[in-house]
């Protein structure tokens, strides 16, 4: 009979893919809260990507790394270094992008874009064309900005529609989720969700304990991964020292107790 076989280590062990494969189909199901969530207009405006594996997690933490050490405040470097590593030890990583935030704007005059009480300051700050078109292709956007706003407001609301209801969806499922500001900058700069002028990134995990809360301070240094390196490091070389050979190590038994003899020098 076939049988699937979950346990957290070794790491990506048969064992544990088969467990971060779960995570994957729970990310699928979030994703999907994701889309049908409600919004004005009820118009289409989300789009969802998935991303697990050791490879593409790494590339991704490696961007969290780079955003943190072009922060000059240490609290902003050491924050997202740790991040960094919560993307290394997620199971995998749901990436929810809104594509109409910024190239659509609901034109209720609202004024939650930028506290006006009309869409025009918005449209001001953009390159608009036969009117009332915004062409984001013809735009230069600042590589200082994280977020290349402004962004109609509602849509913005409607966004975090989505992500509650990815979220929910996280709970009801036991699966550990840690939506990151750092992880939905760092997955836009690499191209994910490439229609959408602004992503929210969540960090899933399905372990034995919750990687995403209760981080030790520096704790790219601190990390589990270090200490088993760290670990494995001492035991090598407390084995290289010299020390008694484990065939001697033990006394030989009495005789006349249904053991052999010590072989005679």
């Amino acid at each position: 009979m076939p049988r699937i076989y979950l346990k957290e280590f070794p790491e990506y062990s048969p064992q544990d893919l088969a467990r971060k494969d779960v995570v994957v189909e729970a990310a699928k199901l979030m994703a999907a809260a994701a889309i049908t969530s409600p919004r004005g207009g009820g118009i289409d405006q989300v789009e969802v990507e998935i991303v697990y594996g050791e490879e593409e997690q790494e590339v991704l933490a490696r961007k969290v790394e780079e955003l943190g050490r072009m922060r000059k405040a240490k609290i902003w470097r050491n924050r997202l270094f740790s991040e960094a590593v919560m993307v290394r030890e997620a199971d995998a990583v749901l990436l929810i992008g809104n594509y109409r935030a910024a190239e659509y704007p609901l034109d209720s005059g609202c004024g939650l874009c930028t506290g006006k009480p009309s869409c025009y300051d918005l449209y001001a700050k953009r390159v608009t064309k036969a009117g009332a078109l915004i062409d984001l292709v013809d735009e230069e956007p600042d590589p200082n900005k994280l977020v290349n706003g402004p962004l109609c407001g509602f849509k913005v609301l409607d966004h975090g529609h989505a992500v509650g209801s990815a979220l929910l969806m996280a709970r009801r499922l036991f699966i550990d989720a840690m939506p990151l500001f750092s992880v939905s900058v760092a997955a836009q700069k690499l191209g994910y969700c490439p229609k959408s002028q602004f992503v929210v990134g969540i960090l899933l995990a399905a372990r034995n304990k919750n990687p995403f809360v209760d981080i030790l301070p520096d704790y790219h240094v601190l990390n589990l991964e270090r200490v088993y390196s760290t670990l494995r490091k001492q035991y090598i070389l407390a084995r290289m020292v010299y020390w008694y050979d484990q065939r001697s190590w033990y006394p030989p038994e009495k005789s006349g107790q249904g053991a052999l003899e010590p072989e005679q020098e």
